[in-house]
Parts: C-alpha cells; structure tokens; sequence
C-alpha cells in the first residue's frame, strides 16, 4: 500500500457475481476484489446468487453475501430492497468507507449516502448507455437511414437521460467505464464530470488465455473437412438484422470458396425466422447452427475457427469470448461504432466494419480464408495486446487507485 493511500472498508454491490466451485473457475470481478483483500482492505460483496447456493462464503479475505440462496431471510424481497437491508445490517455493525455498484442495485443506497456517511461509484452498466450503442450498430449508410438513426438516438437518450440516468448519476461520486467512448459520452451529453470518470477494463469475465491446439475431432463431429475454413459467430437471436447481414455476406463466400463454413453459436426467440432464411439462401449444407453452448465448448469452437465475427454493438462493455478468440490469435472481425473498436486496431490486429456493410464482410472472409493477408501476424499481435491490456494486478491497482480519489473527491 502506498503511502497515503487508506485502508478502506468496500462492499461491492452487483446482481450477477460469478464465483465458483472450484478456486480456478472464479469470476474476474472476484480476482479484483480478491487483490483489494490482499491490500489490506476490507472487502464484502453483497449479491443475489451463485451455484454454490449459500448465503455466505467467506474466501481469500473476502466476505459475500448471497440474498437468493439458502440460508438467506431475504427471498421475498425484490434484489434492491435486500441489498439496501443486508447493507444497512453490516454498514450499522461496521460502516463500510465505499460501496461499488456494479449495476444499478445499489441505487437506494446511493440516495440515502449522505445519512449513511459513504462514498457512492457506480459502473457505466448502471445507466442504460448500452441502448445507444445498439442502434448505432443498426444505422444504414443512406440519408435515410443515417435520419431515422439520429431520430433514434435522440429520442433513446432523451428517454433514458430523463426517465432514470441523470437521477441514477446525480448521487455517484465516481463512474468506472472500461473504453474511452463511455467516457466521451458521458462528459459530453450526459454532462458528469470528468474528474469523476474512472477507466479500468475490469468489467470482462476472461478465461485461460493459454493457445489451444485446433480439435481435429470437432470438426470430424461437424462433418468438416480437415481443411475447411471456418467463421464465427455468436448471437443472442433477438436482433434479426444482425445475422441477416452476416449471412447476406457469407452468401457470396460460398459461392466463392467451396470450402468455408459459418458456425453461428447461440439460441433465441428468432431462431426459425434465421433457420429459415438459411434455407432460403441455399446456405443450408454450409452453415451450422450449434445453439447454446458451455463455456468450454465455446473456447473448442472458437479455437478450431479462422476467424472470429462479431458485429453486433448491444453492450458497453469488451465481449469476453472476442478478447478470448483474439488470445486465441483468430483473426477478429468486429463492428467499428462497439466498445470491441477501441481494442482492435483496423488492419493491425484485427479489422473493424460497419455492421451492415456486407460487401466488405464478404470481402475480408474472402481473403482470409484464400490466404492473401498475413493473418498469423494480425493473430499474433492481437494475443500480445490481449495479454497486455488484461494484467490483473494493473487493474487491481488502478481501482485501489479509483477508490482512493472517489474517497478523497466526494460529491456533497
């Protein structure tokens, strides 16, 4: 601990916190505040529920509190109201210098702060930013589609800004982004302060980010051949555009490289709707739909693919199994209006495209899959900047370092 620096009190607030079984499979978020322990802080966490279905665990310094599991006296109340309840019982017995919220959970704790004598951070997931982002990934190139976008994204901010964001801000003594478009936009339009914006790249659930060997024997399951190329692609099939633009581009491969396959990953309410314009492009034989799938499933499809697409801009936040593939050194394809753009650099480590560019799509698979741009290079420079962005005790002491300025620079 460096000099000056207190010993604080944290409770971390936030719905979804993945811990564990098994030591090794621990969420990110709990290495963070596993290293916020090992500083000295005392740190409790305060969510709703995990597999291990307890009330509490207590692990590597670190106390969490499940609200949903068994032994908890708070199943009936709404995930807010148990928070605020079990926060009040241990803030009284020992008050507590911080509270984090991951999301918006915190929120009355947040508007009670003042009485309560603590400092307030939310992360950028609290406010509803990821809305914007999703119809920028939708805007056509035409003047009307780039009209019908900025009605959109006026009427989405002005909607979200009023109904509950600029509230939501107006008690929060730091925001924690993790790229620098959430930051833009929150100073610019959403008018917080800049001094109370905080940028830490911890908010990615990653994995082993070893190489893995290709499985020679997935694709004998799929009926590949041993030297197809293969794409692809993750979908949560809610978004029919999204797999209709990939599928419009991946037609014109497949007329062109008798050998390329797109693997579309997920599950969905719009699953026959893309089953059937699959059938209808003739692409039935080249595109394989696996469903939902485990994360060690991912990690063997994402490793036996050429190329990783993702194009899709509903999220604020890094995609975890994008910065696994670009480990992986998979050539990334994303789109250049998501978080994913201000990780990879356009034909350095990976390439950015507007979502409904399809020509260029079809392009780029085109001259990946017939081997005329270094893709082992890209691949390996995407790893390397992986490794270098996701440095666990880097991020550990950055939001040491958060914390103590949030401290230090409390909103009155």
């Amino acid at each position: 601990m460096k000099k000056g620096n207190k010993l604080l009190r944290i409770c971390i607030i936030s719905r979804r916190f993945q811990i564990l079984s098994r030591s090794t499979e621990h969420g990110f978020i709990w290495s963070i505040a596993k290293g916020l322990a090992g500083l000295g802080h005392q740190v409790t966490v305060i969510s709703y529920s995990s597999s291990m279905n307890q009330f509490k665990i207590e692990r590597d310094q670190v106390s969490a509190y499940f609200l949903n599991d068994e032994g908890s006296k708070y199943k009936r109340t709404s995930f807010e109201e148990s928070a605020y309840q079990h926060f009040l019982e241990l803030h009284n017995q020992h008050p507590f210098d911080l509270v984090h919220s991951l999301d918006s959970s915190g929120s009355k704790i947040a508007k009670n702060k003042r009485a309560l004598k603590v400092a307030f951070a939310y992360d950028v997931e609290a406010t509803q930013m990821s809305q914007l982002f999703a119809i920028l990934g939708m805007r056509q190139e035409t003047v009307g589609g780039l009209l019908t976008t900025a009605f959109a994204l006026v009427y989405k901010f002005l909607t979200t800004y009023f109904g509950s964001d600029r509230e939501l801000l107006k008690y929060a003594d730091g925001i924690f982004v993790t790229h620098p478009q959430q930051r833009v936009i929150l100073e610019r339009y959403y008018l917080y302060p800049d001094y109370h914006i905080y940028s830490v790249p911890y908010g990615i659930e990653v994995g082993d980010l070893t190489p893995k060997e290709k499985s020679i024997e997935l694709k004998r399951n799929l009926n590949l051949p041993e030297n197809s190329h293969i794409a692809v692609t993750l979908s949560d099939m809610t978004e029919f555009i999204e797999v209709k633009n990939i599928l419009s581009a991946f037609e014109k491969v497949a007329t062109k490289k008798p050998n390329a396959y797109l693997i579309i990953i997920g599950n969905g309410p719009l699953l026959p709707k893309i089953e059937y314009l699959i059938l209808s492009l003739a692409l039935g034989n080249r595109v394989i739909l696996t469903k939902a799938l485990k994360n060690n499933e991912l990690l063997d499809y994402i490793v036996v693919s050429d190329t990783y697409v993702n194009l899709s801009s509903r999220t604020t936040g890094f995609e975890p199994t994008q910065i696994e593939a670009m480990a992986q050194k998979k050539v990334i394809i994303g789109s250049e209006v998501s978080p994913i753009s201000n990780v990879v650099e356009d034909g350095v480590d990976g390439f950015l495209i507007r979502p409904a560019d399809t020509e260029s799509l079809a392009n780029l698979l085109i001259e990946i899959f017939s081997g005329t741009l270094p893709t082992d290079e890209i691949g390996e420079k995407a790893r390397q900047k992986v490794l270098e962005m996701f440095d666990t005790q880097k991020m550990i002491l950055t939001v040491n370092s958060s914390y103590q300025k949030i401290i230090q620079n409390k909103r009155l």
